[in-house]
C-alpha cells in the first residue's frame, strides 16, 4: 500500500473542518490540477477542507504526472482491475483524514475527474457507510456488470460531462447514470454543451450546489 500525499486547501474560514472533500485527479495529472477548484468552492462552504492527493504511480504517458492505474484504450477489464488495484490506497487516505479531523462519511464527499471519477465511483459505492456524495467529472463507471454484487452503500451521485469530449465520450456518463439508477442510487446527470474533456462554469456550479445539498449547508439564492 502507498501512503498518498498531495495538495490541500482550507477550511476557508480558517476554523475547524466541519466537512471534507477529496479530489481525485485524472490520468497524467497530479493533485495540483484539481486543488484549483477549492478556492472557488471554499467561500460557498467555508468549513470544508479539501484534499487532492497524488495518485500512487508515476504516469507512463507523462513523466511529470501520476496515474491511478495504466491506461489501455479503455479496455473494460483492465479498467476494473485498475480501480481495484488502487482502491485500498484511497480508502486508507479517506480513513486517515476523517480520523485526523474527527469527521465521518456523512461529512465527506469524493470528487473525481476522468480516471479519478472511475476511482471515486468504485470506492464510494463499496464503503460500508455512505459518503455524503460523489461527483464525477468527465469519467465512466468501471465494471458496471459487477456493481449489483459489490455495492455496499448508495450515496447520491452527480455526473457531469462535456458533449464535445473526444477523450471519454459523454455517453459513458449517460451509461453510468443508467447503471446507478438500476442499482437504486440517486444520480444527477449534467451534460455541458460545447465542452470537451474539462470542467466548465455550469458543471462547477452544478457540483457546488450538489455539495451544499449533500452537506446540508445553505444554498445561495
Amino acid at each position: 500500500m502507498t501512503k498518498l500525499e498531495g495538495a490541500s486547501y482550507g477550511p476557508h474560514n480558517e476554523g475547524k473542518a466541519g466537512h471534507m472533500v477529496i479530489l481525485l485527479h485524472g490520468y497524467g495529472a497530479d493533485g495540483n490540477d484539481l486543488i484549483g477548484l477549492a478556492p472557488v468552492l471554499g467561500p460557498l462552504m467555508p468549513d470544508v477542507i479539501f484534499y487532492a492527493p497524488n495518485a500512487p504511480q508515476p504516469c507512463e504517458g507523462n513523466p511529470f504526472g501520476y496515474q491511478w492505474f495504466p491506461v489501455s484504450r479503455l479496455d473494460p477489464q483492465l479498467a476494473l482491475a485498475g480501480v481495484r488495484g488502487a482502491a485500498a490506497d484511497v480508502d486508507a487516505f479517506l480513513d486517515e483524514k476523517m480520523a485526523e479531523h474527527g469527521l465521518d462519511e456523512s461529512r465527506t464527499a469524493l470528487v473525481g475527474f476522468s480516471q479519478g471519477t472511475m476511482m471515486a465511483l468504485h470506492i464510494g459505492l463499496r464503503r460500508t457507510k455512505p459518503l455524503a456524495g460523489i461527483i464525477g467529472f468527465s469519467g465512466m463507471l468501471a465494471g458496471p456488470e459487477v456493481l449489483k454484487d459489490e455495492i455496499k452503500s448508495r450515496p447520491p451521485v452527480l455526473l457531469t460531462h462535456g458533449d464535445q469530449d473526444q477523450m471519454l465520450p459523454h455517453i459513458l456518463s449517460q451509461r453510468a447514470a443508467q447503471v446507478l439508477e438500476q442499482n437504486d442510487v440517486k444520480v444527477g446527470l449534467h451534460i455541458a454543451e460545447g465542452v470537451g474533456h474539462g470542467i466548465n462554469d455550469t458543471g462547477l456550479s452544478a457540483a457546488a450546489r450538489f455539495l451544499l445539498e449533500a452537506f446540508k449547508l445553505p444554498v445561495p439564492k
